[in-house]
């Protein structure tokens, strides 16, 4: 008589590593000096350079994390340069 087969396990599921929170400042150009904070309470984001006190202020969802936060600033950055480049 032969044995019976045993289940194999499932592989372990693959964990999700933590996205930066902490990003470079697109004024000062310091490192790591830029947090980002999300208040889910008020619905409001927050980008500000702990060097040259700029700061950025966007609307949150339940999914936005802090690169969001960040890429919308470098985003508007972008934007408002290039407005200034075409009034020139």
């Amino acid at each position: 008589m032969g044995k019976r087969k045993s289940r194999a396990k499932p592989p372990p599921k693959k964990r999700m590593d933590k996205l930066d929170s902490v990003f470079s400042c697109p004024f000062c150009n310091h490192g790591t000096s830029v947090e980002c904070r999300i208040d889910m309470k008020n619905l409001i984001g927050e980008a500000l350079c702990g060097i040259c006190q700029e700061s950025f202020s966007t609307t949150v969802t339940a999914l936005t994390e802090p690169i969001d936060i960040y890429s919308e600033w470098i985003d508007e950055c972008e934007r408002v340069n290039n407005l200034e480049d075409d009034g020139v």
